[in-house]
């Protein structure tokens, strides 16, 4: 995203790599439907590289064997394609339970149990599991002049080594507690910095102990190994290969070492997934699938170790064993002797956005006033004509689209719908010599690159799917009301490119590599293009990693493309399960004990981070991994509980309700808590955050107080689906992008008929349950009014007016407010207050208020009264400052309260002390501030 792995891979690349521009040549433009992009690179524009030729030989740094087509970027080992600095050998490449590095003489292997944690409670920290080698792997006198890739799969890839005498070709992976290796011109060789503590060493095998960590080295049958000072190695009886396996701790290590060892010698070969959306249960299976080559023995399985996001939700494949292995992801399980093993996701649902349930009467006008101000002028004004902002712009006009289709104001609506047509439209069109908002597709790398790029999308390949899924996304709202648009013989063929690149689904398009930006065994994004970092590689955002999932099942949905909706199914049901474990961990398993924080900014590969590339403001810590917004954040709302965890932490560092991102913020909460979001958005003024909008902020907001929480305990047969819950009533929502209608049938029976293009609710949620209607308000520290009394008495101080004279201008005030009232105006009663206030023995203190009305939540107040000050004493002791005072100065007219708010505001008229207010006095402490309004309360 533009904000942070653009800022975090561009600034360090912009230290260490060199962009390279290509002479401008003709346009050369390739059709796609009525659409096209670019083959020659627009003028001024950037490639990768990092060695004098990487931006157009990006394979020099593979052998003859490795695969033919797109080469993978994005990935855990792509450092070692996309070199940084030496041209040579990779950074650190984090496998887990392994870690490894490159290096002259073979490959680096580490096992890092023991975290590194810096920083504070409340502040900026990081956890590591860095990468200190236990040893390195290699053959005797071998001095490569860089290591190179000789193949990969799925989750493996196998670094080669030649000096032109000695050749080492290794496979390593993800959940592989093996390293396989095959030498040549020399003796297989593990080198030391220290003597390592031999436990076993008998015939083919040998057990040794570094750092605390057992391992064994299993050469073929009839070779010996030889352990003398830093150093074991083997002639592997001629044979030419050997692997190296880490044991879990715990357990008879001689047990585990002989029950490994009947798999040493099925050196894997392949690695593949595939998935299946199984609608009638809502779930998502995906199996991982081994192929090994045995060069002894017979054995085709292997061994392999799962993430807690794979255990948690195994189907099939073995039981793993009781040991296990310590990740920076939390405990990995593993299976002994497998080929393949299965996951079962449950899939709750997304939407194209919430239902509007509650938009009627006040809130209704005021929903319709925020879709006013959003459609004054160009919806596309303030933003950057890059492809993140571009995104962020037309992803804000989509939400809007859509919820102004489902108020009918088909006005504000289609405005935005034009917009995204429009701008979509000239991104997806290359004519000739065109350089801004065009795509360009470079064959080398097998990558389309929007121009301008932004934040590294160029130069290091970062975030397309950050980028992209707004524009996919958006693309999916307008193909409901455009179809012909959407088509492949118009624009659908180029939001179909869009999605191949950052995660090509179709493994036979060699144009694109096989989901680029998702680490398939990980089970989550990767940002950075290169991943050349001494942690490995990150990732900030994993909602707009989500964001692109979601854009691929709407996408799929609305198109009729299967294929692209069950990978988008597949990336969605997966990475939400890895989010709740390793950015969230809110069972506490992922982040080492000491490191004291709820959530982290961003995961690397060795670790995690509660910080970003851009700002170390707390509210933007939590809330890149929140944003945007949309019906495919349910999964935000699985867990409630956590979200309060989270929100009170913002407020815990930053010492404060959020004052950034607040909109982001509160949207979150309300999966938890949607009352008090709503009532926090009522009564603050605020910024909204860029891709965000006052219209789609209170939607969420108003709506989610209507429903409740989401209900994860039923599911449905379409994948276009929620439930929600509240008081113990359920609504059942389902969107239906076809044109017929369709029947969903829910986990628990029930059914629902959705209308052709429409969103469809059955059961409760129609309405939000209102604060009672008040007469009395009590005056709670710091900033609310309250229609019970407060816990106990405290004193909030307002400040002195020093010296100067601010009469009816509320200057430095004291702002207490309370929203979500309704009521009916009673003409025969006016508005009273009881304030006490104390200046001590300060001379010539005055004291003053204002109490204003807004009668929907708006945030416009109608309805002013300022009263005039109240002179207080040079005596210790409360006074009591009431409406008796009178009126100095009224506005506007007290209208009926529909979800309505109301303000109080107390500062120093004149004076040079400041005053004491009593607030949060309970009934049996007396002297309680209170504020009276005029409603009927029969």
């Amino acid at each position: 995203m533009g904000y942070r792995s653009g800022l975090r891979s561009g600034l360090v690349a912009a230290v260490v790599l060199i962009a390279t521009v290509t002479p401008v040549l003709p346009a050369q433009a390739e059709p796609v439907g009525a659409g096209s992009y670019t083959t020659s690179l627009p003028a001024g524009a950037a490639l990768p590289t990092a060695c004098s030729d990487l931006a157009t030989n990006p394979r020099r740094h593979l052998t003859a064997n490795a695969p033919a087509g797109a080469v993978p970027t994005n990935d855990w080992w792509s450092s070692l394609v996309y070199k940084r600095t030496e041209c040579a050998f990779s950074d650190n490449l984090m496998a887990h339970p392994f870690s490894f590095d490159t290096v002259a003489g073979g490959l680096g292997v580490d096992y890092s149990t023991t975290p590194t944690i810096t920083g504070t409670a409340t502040g900026v920290g990081e956890y590591h599991y860095q990468y200190g080698a236990d040893f390195t792997l290699g053959v005797t006198g071998l001095n490569a002049p860089e290591a190179k890739v000789d193949g990969w799969t799925d989750w493996t890839v196998s670094p080669f080594w030649s000096d032109g005498a000695r050749t080492l070709r290794a496979t390593i992976g993800h959940g592989s507690p093996f390293v396989y290796a095959k030498v040549t011109g020399g003796d297989a060789r593990l080198s030391f910095s220290a003597a390592p503590n031999v436990w076993q060493n008998s015939g083919s095998r040998i057990g040794f102990s570094v750092d605390g960590h057992d391992y064994v080295a299993y050469a073929p049958s009839g070779a010996t190994w030889n352990a003398s000072g830093n150093a074991i190695t083997s002639s592997l009886a001629g044979k030419g290969f050997f692997s190296v396996a880490v044991l879990p701790g715990g357990g008879d290590r001689v047990a585990l070492a002989n029950s490994y060892g009947a798999y040493a010698h099925a050196h894997i070969t392949g690695t593949r997934v595939s998935w299946n959306y199984d609608q009638a249960a809502s779930a998502v299976r995906a199996t991982y699938a081994f192929t090994t080559q045995a060069l002894e023995g017979s054995a085709t399985g292997t061994v392999v170790s799962l993430y807690p996001h794979q255990w948690q939700n195994l189907s099939g494949g073995g039981t793993p064993i009781a040991n296990t292995y310590i990740s920076p992801r939390g405990p990995m399980k593993t299976i002994v002797g497998t080929s393949s093993f299965t996951t079962s996701t449950r899939y709750n649902g997304v939407l194209p956005e919430l239902p509007s349930v509650a938009m009627s009467g006040g809130d209704l006008t005021t929903l319709n006033g925020f879709l006013d101000q959003a459609a004054q002028g160009d919806p596309f004004a303030g933003f950057n004509n890059d492809t993140y902002w571009t995104g962020k712009a037309v992803g804000r006009a989509a939400r809007i689209a859509e919820i102004a289709d489902q108020v009918n104001r088909t006005d504000v609506r289609d405005k935005m719908l034009n917009a995204i047509r429009a701008r979509l439209t000239d991104w997806f069109t290359a004519s000739s010599g065109k350089s801004e908002r065009v795509f360009y597709y470079n064959r080398n790398w097998g990558t389309l690159i929007g121009y301008p790029a932004s934040y590294g999308s160029d130069t290091d390949l970062n975030d397309h799917h950050f980028h992209y899924g707004y524009y996919i996304a958006a693309a999916a709202t307008l193909a409901k009301f455009d179809r012909n648009w959407a088509s492949g013989g118009q624009y659908g063929g180029m939001v179909d490119l869009l999605i191949r690149d950052a995660n090509n689904y179709d493994r036979n398009d060699t144009r694109f590599p096989f989901l680029r930006d998702f680490d398939i065994f990980a089970g989550h994004d990767w940002a950075a293009g290169h991943g050349a970092f001494f942690a490995g590689n990150n990732q900030e955002s994993s909602s707009e990693g989500m964001n692109f999932a979601n854009a691929l099942i709407q996408w799929g949905q609305v198109t009729g493309n299967n294929a692209v909706r069950d990978a988008g199914l597949y990336i969605y049901t997966t990475q939400a399960s890895a989010i709740q474990n390793y950015w969230f961990d809110p069972q506490d398993q992922a982040f080492p004990q000491g490191f004291e924080h709820s959530t982290v900014g961003m995961v690397w590969g060795d670790g995690g981070a509660y910080s970003t590339w851009f700002t170390a403001e707390p509210e933007k810590i939590h809330g890149i991994n929140m944003l945007p917004i949309t019906g495919g954040s349910l999964y935000l709302g699985h867990n409630p509980s956590y979200i309060d965890r989270n929100v009170a932490e913002i407020v815990r560092n930053s010492g404060s309700q959020p004052k950034v991102w607040q909109d982001i913020i509160w949207s979150f909460q309300a999966l938890s808590k949607p009352d008090e979001a709503l009532n926090s958005f009522r009564s603050t003024n605020y910024t909204p955050e860029e891709g965000e909008s006052r219209a789609h902020t209170f939607h969420w907001l108003r709506n989610l107080s209507a429903l409740g929480q989401v209900d994860t305990s039923i599911t449905a047969n379409h994948p276009l689906h929620a439930v929600f819950s509240k008081g113990g009533t359920k609504t059942y929502v389902a969107s239906n992008l076809g044109t017929a209608p369709i029947t969903v049938t829910f986990s628990n029976g029930t059914t629902l008929n959705v209308p052709a293009g429409k969103t469809a609710t059955t059961g409760g949620g129609g309405t939000v349950d209102p604060v009672p209607t008040p007469t009395t308000l009590h005056v709670t520290s710091p900033d609310k009014l309250s229609t019970t009394s407060g816990s106990g008495a405290r004193n909030d101080a307002v400040n002195s007016a020093g010296g100067r004279n601010f009469d009816g201008v509320p200057t430095n005030a004291r702002v207490y407010t309370a929203c979500g009232i309704s009521g009916t105006v009673d003409p025969a009663k006016q508005t009273q207050f009881s304030l006490n206030v104390d200046s001590g023995t300060g001379v010539g203190n005055g004291v003053q208020a204002r109490i204003s009305y807004d009668p929907n939540g708006s945030g416009n107040y109608t309805r002013t009264e300022t009263y005039r000050y109240f002179a207080t004493d040079p005596v210790n002791g409360w006074e009591n400052y009431t409406q008796a005072a009178g009126i100095q100065a009224q506005s506007g007219t007290l209208a009926n309260l529909s979800n309505g708010c109301v303000k109080l505001e107390v500062w120093s008229a004149i004076g040079s002390g400041s005053t004491a207010l009593r607030t949060d006095a309970t009934a049996g402490e007396g002297s309680r501030s209170t504020v009276v309004i005029p409603l009927r309360t029969g």
